[in-house]
């Protein structure tokens, strides 16, 4: 966790808490993204899912997921946030999930791509 970032949010600890506990390299990545001061954490956009992710890809954005652009591929998005927005194109095609779901489905972390 970022030395300047003290998350008070009681979920967001405990997200941080299942992610360092996972051996794969993938979840380690991802707490140390959400460990950071909130200003710092990533905001990606429905148009760079669509750009980076292939019909059928499971993606996780370690932060925010917001809604400008469209996504036409069927791509399933594990984020800790997302905008009504995002979420509404996202379950059109594929489906949304909170990162502490898709690593009780995949503790591996294999065949997620992290986009950030």
């Amino acid at each position: 966790m970022d030395s300047h970032a003290d998350p008070t949010n009681p979920v967001l600890l405990e997200t941080i808490e299942v992610l360092e506990e996972q051996e794969a390299p993938l979840w380690g990545e991802v707490a140390e993204n959400l460990g950071k001061v909130n200003r710092d954490r990533p905001e990606v956009n429905i148009s760079d899912v669509e750009r980076i992710a292939e019909d059928g890809d499971t993606v996780v954005v370690p932060g925010k997921v917001l809604g400008s652009g469209r996504l036409t591929k069927e791509v399933n998005v594990a984020a800790f946030k997302a905008s009504k927005g995002a979420k509404r194109q996202i379950k059109e095609n594929g489906e949304f999930m909170f990162i502490q779901e898709l690593v009780e489905e995949n503790p591996e972390g294999s065949n997620v791509k992290l986009v950030k």
